[in-house]
């Protein structure tokens, strides 16, 4: 399904089409006009990677629960997409809420042979695997481990429709109790909140590649672990599954030279060419004083590890902090999904996003191992009046962790591995 897709992408750039807002390609003539839309940019990263779809189109999910949605949205204000191949389901984010309710909170775990392709992929950071049998056996390791978890879904961005099929990225928390053993240690019988971000292709009722980032640091330092320690030892059960991070300072830092500028073709806001230009400064240039420009004076960052940055100086002095420790990194973005709130200044955002390079510096992740390393994340953000209000910014630095301690030429010392994708840990 995915080599389908990538397909129609390559005929739609070799025909120089340009994606509207509504999903439909303007002719090749229109991307020579002088009048060509900013989101037809993309002069710094590749082509195809932004999104767009309106939320009046579905019922949003916001800041509502699952329940919440579930039983007190009027049968009238009930939105209707076309849903050719799902079933009963009003339009996609009922859909994602519906079987992940029923997966989480009922524990149809059996809902997932319905719900996931057979060879769904699914990327945890560079550790992946193939199969539905592996979503089964990491949501039954869930489960038995915290057999009282309940997912809050706070946002669900989308864009697609049922014809070329459908992306979500499905913002959440859980909250639960630690009653079984983990690949982290012994039950504690802790009570534990963390949260997660869920990027998914969706064709016909099947989930067919996914992407997963959770806070697993936040959640092994709830759990009384030492995040250190847990890094080590599951560094050593994946070295065959995924070994040491090949790529150079030569690829990451471009061989000294700079990050090429974005350049915006027009004056006028547009929220696609508003968040790569964004990326392209405060990112990929370190520009953090751009921060003020892009960010409400009082903006909030929801940050790793339950932290929350107020304010152009607070979110400045976190992204030091992040980049300080891969000072020359190479920052990769995959997508952007923006969908629309009731004008053209408001949106919702989700950025799925990697940063590649050498960890040579002291910041977030301590002191500079030496290691190539990939940090890979979900962000969303809220944007009103053509600024950022609000951002969830995730990543997993356990995971980071773990590339810093794996040595692919050391061996298990007697320790259990994994050689099969089969490294589940809690999804």
């Amino acid at each position: 399904m995915e080599s389908k897709n990538t397909e129609k992408a390559a005929k739609k750039q070799e025909n120089t089409e340009v994606e509207k807002p509504n999903g439909r390609p303007a002719p090749a003539s229109a991307s020579a006009s002088a009048e060509e839309p900013r989101w037809a940019v993309k002069n710094t990263f590749p082509a195809n990677i932004v999104h767009y779809a309106d939320s009046n189109d579905v019922n949003a999910m916001d800041s509502r629960d699952d329940d919440d949605y579930m039983n007190h949205i009027a049968k009238e204000d009930v939105k209707k997409q076309s849903m050719k191949g799902f079933g009963d389901y009003n339009n996609i984010i009922d859909y994602i809420v519906k079987i992940t309710w029923q997966i989480w909170n009922e524990k149809d775990i059996g809902m997932i042979y319905d719900t996931y392709s057979y060879g769904v992929q699914i990327h945890r950071g560079s550790v992946n695997s193939h199969g539905v049998n592996e979503v089964i056996s990491g949501t039954m390791q869930t489960l038995q481990a915290f057999p009282d978890r309940s997912g809050v879904g706070y946002s669900i961005l989308w864009s697609g429709n049922d014809e070329d099929g459908f992306f979500t990225s499905h913002r959440g928390r859980s909250i639960a109790t630690n009653m079984g053993d983990t690949l982290y240690g012994p039950a504690t019988g802790k009570r534990v909140v963390f949260r997660t971000v869920a990027d998914c292709l969706i064709h016909e009722n099947k989930i067919y590649e996914e992407w997963l980032v959770m806070d697993t640091y936040h959640l092994v330092q709830q759990l009384g672990f030492d995040p250190v320690e847990v890094a080590k030892r599951t560094a050593k059960q994946t070295s065959k599954l995924a070994p040491s991070m090949s790529f150079n300072l030569t690829q990451t830092a471009e061989e000294g030279m700079p990050p090429k500028e974005y350049i915006p073709k027009s004056s006028s806001f547009e929220i696609g060419d508003f968040m790569l230009e964004m990326i392209n400064k405060v990112w990929e240039r370190r520009s953090f004083n751009q921060v003020k420009t892009f960010y409400e004076k009082n903006a909030v960052m929801h940050y790793v590890c339950n932290k929350d940055m107020a304010g152009h100086s607070e979110i400045q002095g976190t992204l030091l902090n992040l980049f300080a420790s891969i000072p020359n990194g190479k920052v990769l973005i995959d997508r952007v999904t923006c969908n629309k709130k009731g004008s053209d200044d408001d949106w919702d955002v989700a950025v799925r996003w990697r940063i590649q390079g050498l960890h040579s510096g002291i910041g977030y992740f301590g002191y500079p191992s030496g290691k190539a390393i990939e940090i890979n994340g979900i962000n969303h953000y809220k944007v009103r009046n053509q600024k950022i209000q609000e951002e969830w910014f995730l990543f997993d630095g356990l995971e980071v962790l773990r590339q810093v301690y794996t040595d692919h030429k050391d061996d298990n010392d007697g320790d259990f591995s994994f050689e099969d994708g089969n490294f589940t840990g809690v999804s």
